[in-house]
């Protein structure tokens, strides 16, 4: 396809070095939909005959049909999927297929392909978030007033319910679902098609009607940043590798709620493995693959930073590389989705070990000092050092829960504590008063939980 310039064929280890074709036949519907409206632009313009078009519209419907098929000869030797398409198209339609390539470089197309792929890719990738939120969602529906222990610094903190947990997460997602779907789209708005090499064409083509025909808001406006940027890419990319980050923590919390030292929660035999040696294990194997497959995503996005950050404009072949890692870091995303949704909607909640937990750690201290503020006007401050005394006084007598504690040692340390006050230090009475927006209190939870299935309607 360039070789008249040369006189000699690559050494192997140049063709070998040379060729993406594993990886970027994956772009084939994207190259064939581009060329497509390439043709018709060209049509359209006089640039080549309807005849012309015709048969190249024809040509490629019947190679997308190969290729879907798996009877498409990819040949190494084509180097890519761009050449490799256009080769077939000429063998099938003869001269017609050899005009395709008029006005356009395979800077400009190889630009314009893989942003269609990255743009549907990341719908993708939100559409499936959307699913794991909706599976969260349910399971906060069912377990809305459930009571757990909040932590802070992976200590006892206060009583929360394990709605309220899970809705956390849905919360995250979202976020990332408008990351990918908003701020990584909006990032390729632009259509390369048309910039050609580097410098535009000569050709008096219509780039208007191409960028609208693929989906794009406009044509970009440089042709160098056309060809040379990968920003697309690497907003894509970052935005995973920040919503896999929110994977990775819901996968860590699974790992430690289904050891037998939490046991808040069983997965089911679908999602986890045992041991060749030990009979008892029942191990988390999806959720700490997908720890570490969110190590390897922000790799990915590392690594297609620092790829780009040296280049000068405009295309260098150093951009060969950004397929690769941007399709492994969609695939990986994807997997982990898939585990995560597999894990929610099978996970069994323990609700006595959850609960036990909560009361544990003396977590209603609080809402004593915030009794004493209330109730009796005293500071804050002062109140935090009262109620620390009334915790080291259960330490030293050996009782669990602060609601255990005796009406006698709240008021060894302060008299006016009343019986009133030791009533609310049960964690049910303390994620009740938890009301404020946003809180742990199950009216509030439910409340969100309407929120999001309206949301999601």
């Amino acid at each position: 396809m360039w070789g008249g310039r040369f006189a000699a064929q690559p050494d192997d280890a140049m063709q070998a070095i040379n060729a993406s074709i594993d990886v970027d036949q994956r772009l084939w519907r994207e190259d064939i939909e581009g060329s497509k409206a390439h043709a018709d632009m060209l049509a359209a313009q006089g640039i080549i005959t309807r005849e012309d078009n015709a048969a190249i519209q024809g040509g490629l419907d019947q190679i997308a049909a190969e290729i879907a098929e798996g009877r498409f000869p990819f040949s190494a030797a084509l180097e890519d999927i761009h050449l490799n398409i256009e080769a077939r198209l000429t063998e099938r339609i003869g001269e017609a297929g050899k005009r395709l390539h008029t006005a356009r470089s395979r800077n400009d197309q190889v630009a314009t392909d893989f942003k269609l792929w990255t743009m549907r890719a990341s719908r993708e990738a939100g559409d499936g978030l959307r699913v794991l939120q909706q599976a969260l969602v349910k399971r906060a529906d069912q377990h809305v007033d459930w009571i757990m222990p909040g932590f802070t610094h992976l200590q006892t903190a206060q009583p929360i319910t394990l709605g309220h947990h899970l809705l956390a997460y849905v919360s995250m997602f979202e976020r990332d679902r408008v990351r990918l779907v908003g701020g990584a789209l909006e990032a390729a708005w632009e259509c390369p098609l048309g910039a050609a090499a580097l410098a535009g064409t000569g050709y008096k083509i219509d780039r208007d009607m191409t960028a609208h025909a693929l989906g794009f808001h406009a044509p970009a406006s440089n042709s160098l940043d056309a060809v040379g940027s990968r920003d697309f890419a690497m907003a894509a990319l970052s935005s995973l590798a920040i919503a896999v980050t929110h994977l990775s923590r819901l996968a860590e919390e699974i790992v430690l709620w289904t050891s037998p030292q939490f046991g808040f929660a069983a997965l089911s035999d679908a999602w986890s493995t045992g041991s060749s040696i030990m009979p008892q294990k029942r191990n988390p194997d999806a959720a700490e693959l997908i720890r570490a497959k969110a190590a390897r995503i922000g790799a990915d996005f590392a690594a297609l930073n620092a790829i780009v950050q040296k280049l000068p404009l405009a295309y260098a072949k150093d951009l060969q590389e950004d397929k690769a890692l941007t399709f492994g870091a969609f695939d990986a995303f994807s997997l982990s989705l898939t585990a995560m949704i597999g894990m929610i909607e099978t996970m069994r909640f323990n609700r006595e070990p959850m609960r036990a937990a909560a009361a544990r750690g003396y977590s209603t201290a609080t809402d004593l000092a915030d009794w004493l503020v209330r109730e009796l006007g005293v500071p804050f401050r002062e109140a935090h050092e009262i109620t620390g005394r009334i915790v080291r006084r259960a330490e030293e007598t050996g009782v669990a829960e602060l609601a255990h504690l005796p009406l006698s040692e709240f008021q060894s340390v302060d008299s006016r504590i009343s019986e009133a006050a030791r009533a609310l230090l049960t964690v049910e009475n303390s994620v009740e008063s938890r009301d404020s927006y946003g809180g742990t209190a199950p009216q509030r939870v439910r409340e969100q939980i309407e929120r999001w299935k309206e949301m999601f309607a």
